[in-house]
């Protein structure tokens, strides 16, 4: 065993200093396309996400690429006109449920990775109108060269407009309308199937009063194809954050009013360490002194072999049954990303000390992993999946209602304390077991029902299906009992098939969402056996077969063996 820790210890260094020894280079691997094909751009063509596996490990095939709106309307009338189902993926397709795939074996994926260009900036009113694959880097950068920012976005810049908003994703914020891209949505235009007298599409202009944008704002993408978005804007600002590490033994009393305390509080939880990191994040004025910028440290490019070496060593924690050892390394990944000030510069170039003031546009969002020139791998995005022995991970991630979080927590405390081990080992994933963000409810009909707090587990998954994981009880039961006794909502964009079992029955809307949808969509051609499944129409996620629990795809019971070994 000693030789054992030694090994591992002598693996954690190297990792680290590979991490130090490439903290952002200018030329990463970016990530590979979600879309690969044998022969040709379109052509025997296989579609995954940005993880290359979704939860039941299948993929899907068949692709176009329009270039402009006109384009779009022509491959859906085609479509249309063949009764062939249609999907959309996106330029990296980071949605980790199967919301890309079509129906049948021979749907078609429509790509908007050549829907990228943003049409218009309007500075007298502040809003800008971009193509729904446009990122939200190209977004933010081109907003502030008019001095214009988006309020409030996802944490990781790689997603599309389209894509972020099919998903409802989010940043953290209880101020105003909240964080939800989709809350800024004033016009979008949606391609949707139509009847042979209108050519088999059209395009649907809603604006802010039409009630159908309800159902467009978080759409899953079963309404058709978002072309175009148009979003309010506000002037430029600055922001000053710091960090502050305390103990866990009064984050139930404070988690709800630190939210309203400051405008982009978040918290980062070590339930095995007993400690909460606090973001205190608010707005200020543009002629308050600083030029700071935060490239968070996951989402910057890694050296390749640093990547290796971390999946090395949790697997060999995995397998060796090893809690002890996961605890150290998860102790040393978070003191680590400390040392490097959580990716936070003063100056863009070096941390000095709390607070770090910059400009919106350069604190609000990162993920240089994702863009640049291709370097032969030499570094990449933790999860790329062309890497053998990359990071390959589950992501469960469920809000909480604000009035339940209390409560909540108090029940993850309870379990932590049965056995610290079980949970002290998770915080190998950008250094944070339980990333808590902050919403506000939504009129749209698929957003959050209320005030929330969203609860982001992040942990280890075996690329054996049938290999249960080091503590997997204590995480499956806290799933469950935020899905089931808490009536959390499951992020759309993440989350294995469990947390969408019977879900529509937990939006009040629901049916004034699935009415749009047979209006825009009678015949279900941008639905698929997946998303009837979560919408309740036909069939279910569960798949009860040997193994299905240690996947999510179903709860393990008395009759229903888990794993060959019960596990």
């Amino acid at each position: 065993m000693e030789n054992s820790t030694l090994i591992k210890s002598s693996t954690h260094l190297l990792a680290i200093l590979l991490l130090l020894l490439f903290p952002d280079p200018s030329t990463p691997s970016p990530p590979p396309s979600p879309v690969s094909c044998t022969n040709g751009r379109t052509n025997n063509c296989t579609v995954t996400n940005a993880y290359g596996m979704f939860p039941d490990r299948s993929t899907c095939r068949a692709l176009v690429y329009p270039t402009s709106e006109q384009e779009l309307l022509q491959f859906v009338a085609n479509a249309t006109a063949s009764k062939t189902k249609m999907k959309v993926v996106t330029r990296f397709s980071h949605s980790i449920p199967k919301l890309s795939c079509p129906g049948g074996s021979n749907g078609l994926v429509i790509s908007t990775l050549n829907l990228d260009d943003v049409l218009n900036i309007d500075k007298t009113t502040m809003q800008i109108t971009v193509e729904s694959g446009v990122t939200v880097k190209a977004l933010i950068e081109a907003a502030a060269k008019a001095n214009l920012v988006i309020p409030y976005v996802p944490y990781w810049f790689g997603l599309t407009i389209g894509g972020l908003l099919s998903t409802g994703a989010h940043g953290s914020s209880l101020n105003g309308k909240g964080c939800a891209v989709h809350e800024y949505v004033t016009e979008m235009r949606v391609v949707t199937p139509a009847p042979a007298n209108e050519n088999y599409a059209r395009v649907r202009a809603l604006k802010i009063g039409d009630p159908d944008l309800d159902a467009t704002e978080v759409s899953l993408g079963v309404l058709g194809v978002i072309s175009q978005v148009t979003l309010q804007l506000q002037p430029m600002f600055k922001r000053s954050l710091t960090y502050v590490t305390r103990n866990d033994s009064d984050l139930a009393d404070q988690a709800v009013s630190f939210g309203y305390q400051h405008e982009f509080a978040d918290l980062a939880w070590y339930p095995g360490q007993r400690k909460v990191l606090y973001r205190k994040d608010d707005r200020v004025p543009v002629n308050v002194s600083g030029n700071g910028a935060y490239e968070f440290i996951g989402f910057r490019p890694t050296a390749t072999l640093a990547i290796q070496t971390n999946r090395i060593t949790e697997k060999a924690f995995e397998t060796e049954k090893d809690a002890d050892g996961k605890c150290g390394y998860s102790q040393f990944a978070t003191s680590t990303l400390a040392l490097l000030s959580y990716g936070l510069t003063n100056n863009g170039i070096i941390f000095t000390g709390y607070p770090v003031i910059g400009y919106q546009n350069k604190m609000e969002a990162s993920g240089g992993c994702a863009f640049g020139l291709e370097d032969g791998l030499l570094t990449a995005c933790p999860w790329d999946p062309r890497i053998k022995g990359t990071t390959l991970f589950h992501q469960t991630t469920v809000s909480i209602p604000l009035d339940r979080v209390k409560e909540f927590i108090l029940d993850l405390q309870k379990l932590r304390d049965l056995q610290p081990a079980a949970l002290c080992g998770l915080e190998l994933y950008d250094g944070v077991l339980i990333l808590m963000r902050y919403s506000k409810s939504s009129s749209a009909y698929l957003g959050k029902e209320a005030d929330v707090l969203d609860f982001d587990f992040t942990y280890y998954r075996s690329r054996d299906p049938m290999t249960p994981r080091l503590y997997e009880d204590f995480l499956e039961e806290i799933e469950q009992i935020a899905l089931f006794k808490y009536g959390g909502l499951p992020h759309w964009g993440k989350n294995r098939n469990l947390a969408f079992d019977g879900v529509l029955n937990k939006y009040k809307n629901s049916q004034a969402f699935l009415e749009v949808k047979n209006r825009y969509d009678p015949d279900g051609l941008f639905s698929s056996e997946w998303s009837d499944q979560i919408l309740g129409i036909n069939g279910s996620v569960i798949v009860n077969k040997a193994g299905c629990a240690l996947e999510g795809l179903c709860i393990c019971s008395e009759d229903m063996h888990c794993a060959p070994d019960k596990g």
